[in-house]
């Protein structure tokens, strides 16, 4: 008979470092979001987005045909800031 002895502490540990690594790896797959991916993004329906910061200047974004897209990074870091703007003045 054998015995393993594992270390829980550092197999969580490198199981969660391969999980962001994939979860990077699948992020960096996307250039640009449509309205549908930034709803399930953001956990929003269009008309929340569209009442708290659609019309945002800062918020960048572009109508091609009948669809808008916006882009993955610009939109995150604006996503990040509007958020903390609100936490801050107490709104949410």
């Amino acid at each position: 008979m054998m015995t393993i002895n594992i270390n829980e502490t550092e197999v969580l540990k490198l199981a969660r470092e391969r999980i962001a690594e994939l979860v990077k790896e699948v992020d960096l797959e996307y250039v640009y979001w449509d309205s549908e991916e930034l709803m399930k993004r953001t956990c929003m329906s269009w008309n929340t987005i569209q009442n708290n910061f659609f019309f945002d200047p800062r918020f960048i974004k572009a109508k091609l045909g009948g669809k808008w897209y916006f882009p993955v990074q610009e939109t995150r870091e604006f996503l990040r800031q509007w958020l903390f703007e609100h936490l801050k003045k107490g709104e949410m």
